[in-house]
């Protein structure tokens, strides 16, 4: 082979690359929009507009932080779903609006199927609490108060349908107990009825319920992944339990594309959420507000397939879908 025609050659293959076809595309030209399921203040806007500062940095391009609140995060979802595949549209989602929707409302019809998966961002554990009128100090003690009296005891979330509730379901699939589920609009109302006593137990995001658990308002009664956060080891992880060895779920938030994303575009995103993840500013404000940080490599296709199928099962038997 020529010298002349193994510089082709290679030249070829470099602008073949999928940095290379995506730079010479020009991707990005114009801002390119973050949308977030919910209004500004909570803990999916908080990372997504972490992430969108990373990404801005990252790629050289303005990023835009747009709120579509509503229907627990699907007419965000629903949006970016439809959106143009071309990498200006983009989804920092929590698994409610990416997974758990359309196993509780008919009026969902979409799945993960329908995103170009980017990448995990972060997780928060969820925490099962009880009222500090109740007595009650640990999952053990919950667990014989709620068997010696099934259907006497309830328990609160912050609404029908959500990560929140769909723990309290997997804590009773788990256990083999039956406690009623109130749905609460937010997270105010919840807590005023548990330390008033009119409720026995509630779930929370744990940077939510840390407050309210520091300050004696309610007891913490275990957190709800494999094994205790960072953020309170003091605080055991409900599979701690042997009725709850199995027990291991949370919030999770990712970075999603419209389906059919050109590869070059998806693995330039991908390389800039990688390089987000590692970038020590991005790390200290998100565990600063109680989140994990994802693991590198994590496989998304097998992960949202995993979560998937769990939530599934969970809303199967609470029977929760409207």
């Amino acid at each position: 082979m020529s010298t002349l025609r193994r510089t082709c050659i290679l030249s070829l293959l470099c602008a073949l690359s999928p940095f290379a076809l995506a730079q010479k595309d020009g991707y990005p030209e114009r801002p390119i929009t973050v949308v977030v399921g919910y209004p500004p203040g909570g803990s999916t806007d908080l990372t997504g507009r972490a992430v969108a500062d990373q990404l801005a940095r990252k790629l050289g391009a303005t990023v835009i932080v747009e709120n579509a609140s509503g229907a627990g995060g699907a007419i965000a979802a629903q949006k970016v779903s439809k959106a143009a595949p071309d990498g200006y549209t983009l989804l920092l989602g929590a698994n409610n609006e990416i997974a758990i929707n359309r196993f509780v409302s008919s009026s969902v019809k979409y799945s993960y199927k329908d995103f170009t998966p980017i990448g995990l961002v972060a997780y928060q554990p969820m925490v099962l609490v009880a009222s500090a009128q109740s007595g009650v100090k640990t999952a053990d003690d919950f667990l014989k108060a709620v068997k010696a009296k099934p259907g006497r005891y309830s328990y609160g979330s912050s609404g029908v349908g959500t990560a929140l509730h769909l723990a309290g379901e997997m804590v009773k699939q788990q256990a083999g107990v039956f406690v009623t589920h109130i749905p609460y609009r937010g997270v105010a109302p919840l807590v005023s009825d548990l330390i008033g006593g009119s409720l026995e137990y509630g779930v929370f995001v744990l940077s939510s319920g840390l407050p309210h658990i520091r300050s004696g308002k309610v007891v913490a009664l275990g957190s709800t992944e494999k094994q205790r956060s960072a953020s309170a080891p003091d605080i055991p992880a409900l599979a701690e339990h042997p009725a709850l060895k199995n027990m291991d779920i949370s919030v999770w938030f990712a970075l999603m594309a419209p389906p059919n994303l050109p590869e070059p575009i998806a693995a330039r995103l991908r390389k800039a959420l990688a390089e987000t993840l590692q970038t020590p500013e991005f790390r200290k404000r998100l565990e600063d507000a109680g989140s994990r940080i994802a693991a590198q490599g994590v496989d998304m296709a097998r992960f949202l397939a995993d979560e998937d199928a769990k939530y599934q099962r969970i809303a199967d038997f609470a029977k929760i879908r409207e």
